[in-house]
């Protein structure tokens, strides 16, 4: 029988996880839960490109607030200036050159859309070295004009200090055809992440988060085997040290990340050397009645039936998750839930890395029912509620519930 004690119900902090941050959303605008992306609504958050400033809100929130991660949302078809993968030429190492920039958007995680806010334009300078494309009957190219606009918020990010997430925000679907089960290849998918990984291989504070919220996957275990083409890809690229997040179906769901198949299948995802080392299990939860994040107000806390049952398993078998996407309302049952969740979280370090709320960037701070955009400019930030209170007062104890300790028994 294994003994199990976590902190759970209500105490102070005497831990806090490693990481805790905000994703600075906007160029994930326009990408659906279909996988297809109005490349017009995407929404750079940068002042640079006509939008919002989101590389002061992230300087804000590490020096302020003391936060130290930071998820960057962007879609696949962005990264490569296309809505198609497939016929018309082949990736030679030329990368494409000029869009035209961005108007509003709508982005998903559920059923039901979240609305953002407008668009800007620029055309920055490359300060990179871009990867050689191998040839194929495929388009995956990384553009040389949006790329060098993604880099500026992840050079931002690194600016910092913070860990910083690439994400690609596309549900495991490319036009609405899964990855590896129908749609691109696995070949294709690892080469879009060889090329991402090129880039950002000497980046010790860059993590590579795989894939956002795959979900009605028909099967988990080609899944798991697309998920370790895109590990093996971003190891071989000379990658071989930073985070890579592994991402599960039903929206990568922390509540049932080990009873849909995840959590087993994605544990057989290792590095070239067969180990497990940073290799960390990607998890979302939202309060909310319907778990979709566009409600202001949460109806539970979801400790008792998802983070303290998923941190079971995470202990019994010597893993690690972390929590991307959470978030919650300004509102006093969000308030409550949410500061008890990220308490929880924050009091168990051994199971989970962190969290990171949904979301800032390109969402004005008024508007959004999940918005966490300071209020203000650069310079005089001032957090929203759910921010000061929750993501970062329960790293101080200030946060609404207090703790004690629960030992769970295990056969």
């Amino acid at each position: 029988m294994l003994l199990l004690t976590f902190l759970s119900t209500i105490t102070s902090v005497v831990a806090v996880s490693p990481l805790a941050g905000i994703n600075i959303a906007g160029f994930d605008f326009g990408a659906d839960i279909t996988g297809t992306a109005n490349l017009a609504s995407a929404d750079p958050p940068l002042t640079a490109l006509g939008g919002s400033d989101g590389a002061g809100q992230m300087s804000h929130f590490v020096k302020q607030d003391g936060l130290n991660v930071f998820r960057l949302p962007v879609s696949w078809q962005f990264l490569i200036n296309s809505n198609t993968l497939a016929g018309g030429g082949v990736g030679n190492g030329t990368m494409r050159g000029n869009m035209t920039m961005p108007k509003p958007p709508t982005r998903t995680n559920g059923t039901v859309p979240r609305p953002p806010k407008p668009s800007g334009t620029g055309t920055p300078k490359m300060n990179m070295t871009m990867p050689k494309v191998p040839k194929g009957n495929f388009i995956n190219a990384l553009d040389a004009t949006n790329v060098v606009k993604y880099d500026q918020l992840v050079q931002a990010c690194l600016a910092t200090g913070a860990k910083c997430i690439i994400d690609i925000h596309n549900y495991a679907r490319f036009n609405d055809e899964i990855i590896g089960q129908g749609g691109p290849t696995n070949e294709v998918f690892a080469d879009l992440w060889s090329q991402i990984a090129t880039m950002y291989k000497s980046e010790p504070n860059v993590i590579f988060g795989i894939m956002n919220e795959p979900h009605n996957i028909p099967d988990m275990s080609i899944w798991a085997d697309t998920v370790q083409a895109a590990v093996t890809a971003i190891r071989q690229a000379g990658a071989t040290t930073q985070m890579i997040l592994l991402p599960g179906n039903n929206f990568t769901s922390a509540q049932t990340f080990v009873s849909n198949g995840s959590a087993g299948n994605l544990s057989r995802v290792h590095n070239l050397d067969g180990t497990n080392t940073s290799l960390i299990f990607d998890v979302h939860k939202y309060l909310d009645f319907d778990n979709s994040g566009t409600h202001t107000e949460c109806t539970s806390n979801h400790i008792a039936d998802t983070f303290m049952p998923l941190a079971v398993f995470l202990k019994a078998n010597n893993r690690i998750a972390f929590l991307t996407e959470t978030g919650g309302g300004n509102t006093a049952s969000c308030l409550t839930d949410l500061c008890n969740t990220l308490t929880f979280i924050n009091a168990n370090p051994d199971t989970y890395l962190g969290y990171v709320g949904w979301a800032a960037g390109g969402f004005a701070p008024v508007g959004y029912n999940l918005t966490m955009t300071p209020f203000g400019s650069s310079g005089n930030f001032t957090d929203q509620q759910i921010v000061a209170q929750c993501v970062v007062g329960t790293r101080n104890g200030q946060g609404i519930a207090s703790f004690k300790k629960r030992t769970v028994r295990r056969a």
